[in-house]
């Protein structure tokens, strides 16, 4: 009997549970069951225990750990092997790992806090603990190298559509990788990949979505409060971050589903542009070689970004060293 398995049905079944339905069930013994509550009372969870009535979860507190996860992560493979740390570096290095020692499709690398968190081109992530999500999941897909940049944008739709069915708020996308919220970021997202020949070994696609923080002012650094918030900020409400993550999950295998259909975004391509923030704006993109400005008509099946200069002529902008800023600020 797992910790996960009483977990998930003191949640389901939202009165008391007998002591003696967990032994049937279970097929163990009633001190087995006491030990394995205590066990969760210790580690946070509020489980009140009265004599001929047996078990009752009083309330639903935000934790983040294996049993939480895995008693709430109900797809067919996303998340189908849970790793979780309380403390790490990164959990993209953590998936790395697990990647190379041969961990399944579908596994999940997922931390409390993260002290070396990176973001795109190398930059910080800013991960401290019990507030917000870090997560990467390792896929093993079976096609080309050349079709890996799509999934940060399959992705991204899913934290957007998963972020407003449990917040209520609602989510766009800064092309490519950044889900925002009234105007400002609450997740980045970081796809990379092990290449061999011309097959892909791995892909890691890690997430930070920024939940609850914003109590503290500490939560946000007076440089990014212009263009970052948290979940907590724009609606008022804390969010429980593991039924969010694993709505996220259930959200992307959906949507991965409908990419592996064509090997690219065409089955996606009105859901995203209906959510891209930049759409009908003037962008300025920050290329090395050139930077100019444009409107952003949408995206291509290929996830590249259809920007209309003033001349009339449409380029198409690829993810990768680009950037693309709004006129007058982050969108």
């Amino acid at each position: 009997m797992r910790k996960t398995e009483i977990l998930s049905l003191l949640r389901e079944r939202g009165g008391y549970v007998s002591g003696q339905e967990l032994c049937e069930r279970f097929g163990v013994s009633r001190t087995a069951v006491w030990k394995a509550v205590n066990q969760l009372k210790e580690e946070g969870y509020p489980i009140e225990a009265v004599r001929n009535k047996g078990y009752l979860l009083s309330f639903q507190p935000d934790l983040l750990n294996s049993h939480e996860l895995e008693s709430r992560i109900c797809g067919e493979w996303a998340g189908n092997t849970v790793c979780f740390r309380e403390e790490t570096g990164s959990t993209n290095t953590d998936a790395k790992r697990l990647g190379e020692e041969g961990a399944p499709h579908g596994t999940l690398a997922v931390a409390d806090r993260q002290n070396a968190g990176k973001g795109r081109r190398g930059r910080s992530w800013q991960s401290p603990a019990g507030k917000d999500i870090y997560f990467t999941l390792l896929l093993r897909p079976e096609f080309g190298p050349e079709k890996a940049s799509m999934l940060t944008l399959v992705m991204a739709l899913a934290v957007a559509q998963a972020t407003e069915e449990m917040c209520g708020a609602a989510a766009h996308i800064k092309w490519p990788n950044d889900v925002v919220v009234n105007g400002k970021k609450v997740c980045g997202i970081l796809t990379e990949m092990s290449v061999e020949s011309d097959y892909i070994r791995y892909v890691t696609i890690g997430v930070g979505i920024n939940v609850n923080r914003g109590e503290d002012p500490e939560d946000i650094s007076e440089e990014i409060r212009d263009s970052a918030t948290s979940l907590y900020l724009e609606t008022g409400n804390k969010t429980g971050r593991a039924a969010l993550l694993a709505r996220v999950l259930e959200r992307f295998e959906e949507k991965y589903g409908k990419f592996l259909e064509t090997l690219d975004l065409s089955g996606l391509l009105e859901e995203y542009n209906g959510r891209l923030v930049n759409r009908g704006k003037t962008v300025r993109v920050l290329d090395p070689r050139e930077e100019y400005e444009g409107t952003a008509d949408g995206i291509t099946p290929a996830g590249e970004l259809l920007v209309r200069r003033q001349d009339g002529e449409v380029t198409r902008v690829y993810a990768g060293e680009v950037s693309v800023r709004g006129l007058y600020g982050y969108v």
